[in-house]
């Protein structure tokens, strides 16, 4: 290398490092969540000042650190937010009409004189109000009470007694007495929780409105075109499922990441590829029928994606630990080693078609399942042995209110006959489940691990529908998937026969065996 390209390459390193700044130092992820909160800011309020989304304003609250110039504008925010507080709670450091200082005691005055030494909860009011005593006009409030302090201020001794206290009302009398409640024999509202208020029983959902409302107007803009109405609503089933997600969220318990950082085993080793979670997708056939002839049916399991919103949902980004404990207030993803299974003559192994042998990481549910088929109860297998663990506060309720909405527009869609509906609420639980991983149709919601643990818990639905079946006595033939499920024998004895989701529909019937393999006292 020569003395000019030496010079020259120096100059480069120079000016890089001359560049560098000191970033700087932020609080502690629940420090920025308190001060937002304190001041009774949104994310989104936040996110559009500093110039972010408000999933990306939550993973810093989560403990992720933003860089560069966001983290210049972010860490002002703080900054300014730290002040606001302060002045708030601070008094300023001035001198009160009596010339003493913040702090220090003031000289007392003449009315002063008046009050008893231990009374601390007496206040100067800023203009008169009535004593709550002679009705007259009083300067002072004790407790919180406007009252006369000198007592021949107080014009109590002119006013006639008070007539004999009535009995006290029941507290929802006094109740309706607060908001000026309606008169006598009149009926009381119902009502139900909706987040942290209170609405009427028989309010309209404007959850189900939504989805009611984008039919109407799909069908209005297609001219009544049923089919063209039910594509164009399935291609924008995706954005429609976030935004009513965000509506069902209003009011939530709980605060989720949307794009929180995630372990190694959760992200795709090659770009086609996939990561290292085995979601336990079953793909079984009972190995031998009994001799003779078999009628099997195929039951279509409803709303096998649906059902399965229901499960613990990890809410935060998720955190590593070693060891074989198994939390129950916390999911993820888990490093086991499965045990042997010795039922695959008539029963699913509950890990799915497997062939290679040694620890593997498995879901939330799969674990579940595994843990309590072990237990006591079922002992159908020894326990999984845990290795590690990414897994974060959890809990099973957090998809709830969207859920049931869903449910409630698929089961009335197919009471009405509502086709258009019917597939348009079906493509967006099925579309919200398959594109919140590593999808370029869904940016608002980056979860892979929830992909999984959804699309584990139906896959373990299914594997207790069979397990089911197995102990109403019928014969299991095959499991699918999430909601093929194969049996012989008097199926409609043990799942109900519909379209509901807590209810199965045949898919298909058919025969298997014949006479001439059956002996002679089976024939």
């Amino acid at each position: 290398m020569d003395r000019d390209t030496n010079t020259t390459g120096r100059a480069a390193i120079d000016a890089l490092l001359a560049g560098v700044r000191d970033e700087l130092p932020l609080p502690a992820p629940e420090v920025r969540r308190r001060l937002r909160e304190d001041l009774g800011l949104s994310k989104a309020q936040v996110a559009r000042a500093v110039g972010v989304s408000a999933s990306t304003l939550g993973g810093w609250e989560a403990g992720r650190d933003p860089s560069g110039e966001t983290r210049e504008q972010y860490a002002y925010f703080l900054e300014q937010a730290q002040a606001t507080l302060a002045s708030r709670t601070t008094p300023a450091a001035a001198a009160d009409d009596s010339g003493a200082e913040v702090g220090e005691p003031a000289a007392p005055s003449a009315d002063d004189d008046r009050r008893d030494d231990g009374d601390d909860d007496q206040d100067e009011l800023a203009a008169p109000e009535p004593c709550v005593l002679c009705g007259q006009p009083a300067r002072h409030q004790v407790a919180g009470f406007p009252q006369h302090l000198d007592p021949a201020e107080c014009t109590t001794a002119t006013v006639q007694p008070a007539p004999a206290p009535e009995p006290a009302p029941a507290l929802v009398q006094r109740g309706q007495s607060r908001t000026g409640g309606a008169g006598q024999g009149s009926r009381g509202v119902k009502v139900v929780a909706a987040g942290r208020r209170v609405k009427p029983a028989d309010a309209p959902d404007p959850l189900a409105g939504r989805i009611a409302s984008a039919v109407a107007a799909a069908l209005g803009e297609h001219g009544g075109d049923v089919a063209a109405a039910t594509a164009a609503l399935v291609k924008r089933a995706i954005p429609d499922a976030m935004a009513l997600l965000d509506q069902a969220r209003l009011g939530g318990r709980y605060d989720i990441v949307a794009h929180p950082w995630l372990p190694d085993v959760l992200r795709k080793q090659t770009a086609r590829g996939a990561d290292q979670v085995w979601e336990a997708r079953p793909k079984w056939t009972r190995p031998e029928l009994p001799a003779g002839v078999h009628e099997v049916t195929a039951l279509d399991i409803n709303g096998a994606y649906l059902s399965a919103l229901k499960t613990h949902l990890p809410l935060g980004q998720l955190e590593h630990s070693e060891g074989g404990q198994h939390d129950r207030r916390r999911a993820g993803v888990h490093l086991i080693t499965p045990p042997d299974w010795d039922h695959d003559a008539v029963l699913p192994n509950p890990i799915g078609q497997r062939d290679e042998p040694g620890p593997l990481w498995v879901t939330e549910p799969t674990l579940r399942l595994l843990l309590r088929i072990s237990g006591p109860k079922y002992g159908l297998c020894d326990p999984p042995v845990i290795h590690e663990s990414w897994t974060s506060g959890a809990t099973e309720g957090l998809l709830e209110k969207f859920r049931i909405t869903l449910k409630d527009a698929r089961d009335q869609a197919i009471a009405d006959g509502d086709d258009v509906t019917l597939e348009y609420v079906k493509a967006m639980y099925s579309k919200f489940v398959s594109t919140m991983g590593e999808s370029n149709y869904n940016r608002e919601l980056y979860r892979a691990d929830w992909m999984h643990l959804i699309r584990s818990q139906a896959f373990a639905n299914l594997w207790w529908k069979a397990h089911r079946a197995y102990d109403e006595g019928l014969m299991v033939v095959r499991a699918m998937g999430t909601d093929e499920l194969h049996v012989a024998g008097d199926w409609q004895a043990v799942f109900p026969e519909g379209r509901g989701v807590t209810e199965a529909k045949v898919k298909d019937v058919y025969t298997v065996g014949s006479t001439d393999t059956a002996t002679p006292e089976e024939a």
